[in-house]
């Protein structure tokens, strides 16, 4: 599996040196939520992700909240970014785990004091098993903390962006009035 990652890296490397006009990819997710929930589909691709709250915040916990999902979304990266570059490297790893925590003030998400609504802070543990040396598996775990997305864009400001726009209900067509015939008296 590692060569195939190998190859896969080294060919997307030398697409982009040959085109660095393409380097700039943008990633799309769209999410969808009904009345009377606080379930949430996510469509990304040809995938489908549900969001709930947990039963304690109202929500009928049919799948991790997106805070939740956040620090998933982290764990996942810092996986894949490690397995991309140990295969360029060249070393052998058994198996990756991130645990991470986020700390959050649910008085923001409430208005219930001037806190902010989101994570305080974020930690994580990274365990690899591999019978490298460790100080392999160190310049490793630095270039994976300075090349991996999600922590990038947790680490520094993004501009983020959005707009609302009010859709009104559609209303349903009137049936059409059928007009029946007198029908004589004898």
């Amino acid at each position: 599996m590692s060569e195939v990652i190998k190859k896969a890296i080294q060919d997307l490397i030398g697409i982009i040196n040959n085109n660095p006009q393409i380097a700039t990819s943008v990633f799309r997710a769209s999410s969808y939520s009904e009345q009377g929930s606080f379930a949430v589909r996510s469509q990304i691709r040809g995938f489908s992700a549900v969001m709930d709250e947990p039963l304690e915040l109202g929500g009928t916990d049919t799948g991790p909240n997106p805070v939740e999902m956040l620090l998933a979304a982290l764990g996942g990266c810092q996986e894949i970014v490690y397995r991309a570059y140990a295969a360029v490297m060249g070393l052998e790893i058994e198996r990756i785990e991130v645990h991470a925590k986020g700390y959050l003030d649910l008085r923001g998400l409430l208005n219930l004091a001037e806190v902010p609504a989101g994570f305080s802070r974020v930690s994580f543990t990274t365990r690899i098993v591999s019978g490298e040396p460790e100080e392999k598996i160190r310049q490793l775990a630095e270039m994976v903390e300075k090349h991996c997305p999600v922590m990038d864009t947790l680490m520094r400001a993004v501009e983020v962006s959005g707009k609302v726009e009010v859709m009104r209900p559609e209303v349903p067509a009137e049936p059409p009035h059928v007009v029946l015939s007198e029908i004589p008296a004898d």
